[in-house]
């Protein structure tokens, strides 16, 4: 494995949207390089839209976002919904995606691929299941394989969407004892969560967001009740009919 080269990115004034409609107001601050950052917020956030925004297929409407390693690694999970099952792809084949800076787009699986396929498998608890076609999966195991995706990547940053959502209890802490792993390997993780309980258990950074920022630092300042009422209030008072914010323009 080649050493990790843990990558900070900066917010600066940052707002993203879409048909020049703001989905993300003004957000300044900075995911240090190798912190565990949960993002957290009512439905309708701009959560997800800020991690597109870090892989670069959303520009902003306003302001700026940098990595502090302008070719760092960056890879990404998105929420299961975006997720396209039908098509008939092995899990070996599904997993080997993750290896495409390695072997191509179109790049043949070869015997050192197969083996890092095969371990990425074990590790996240699916030996044997190279030959299995994805639509044959549960919802758990599907999840596992895309862990095991990741896993190959080697990435500096890793972002995650939803990734604990309609799972069992024991996948989930399998998945985070992972994530606790590439926490400690020095990777920068930032994971969007629903679940306010495993966020204050297993992330020490959080960010509160409801189109605008609440709060951002430590998780047990962030995850209050009083900052939980305020962000519903933001969402609720949202008019998706209200001009570009002037202040972007």
């Amino acid at each position: 494995m080649r050493p990790i080269r843990s990558a900070s990115i900066h917010l600066h004034d940052l707002t993203l949207g879409y048909d020049r409609h703001p989905a993300v107001h003004h957000l300044n601050g900075t995911f240090a390089a190798g912190s565990l950052t949960a993002v957290v917020g009512p439905n309708g956030a701009g959560k997800s839209t800020l991690l597109k925004s870090i892989i670069g297929t959303l520009e902003p409407l306003g302001g700026s976002l940098s990595l502090s390693l302008p070719s760092a690694r960056v890879a990404y999970l998105p929420q299961s919904a975006d997720l396209e099952r039908d098509f008939p792809i092995s899990v070996e084949d599904l997993v080997a995606m993750g290896l495409w800076r390695t072997i191509g787009i179109f790049g043949s699986t070869t015997r050192a691929v197969r083996a890092k396929v095969t371990d990425a498998l074990g590790k996240v608890g699916l030996a044997g299941f190279e030959t299995r076609l994805v639509g044959t999966l549960s919802g758990g195991q599907m999840q596992r394989v895309l862990y095991a995706r990741l896993m190959v990547q080697d990435a500096d940053v890793i972002l995650i969407d939803e990734p604990f959502a309609a799972i069992d209890t024991k996948t989930v802490l399998d998945l985070m004892n992972l994530v606790k792993h590439w926490h400690q390997e020095g990777r920068t993780i930032i994971a969007v969560l629903h679940d306010m309980a495993l966020a204050s258990d297993f992330f020490p950074d959080c960010l509160m967001l409801a189109r605008e920022p609440v709060a951002w630092g430590v998780a047990a300042d962030v995850l209050t009740e009083s900052n939980l009422a305020k962000a519903r209030s933001m969402i609720e008072a949202y008019d998706p009919s209200a001009d570009f914010c002037e202040r972007a323009a």
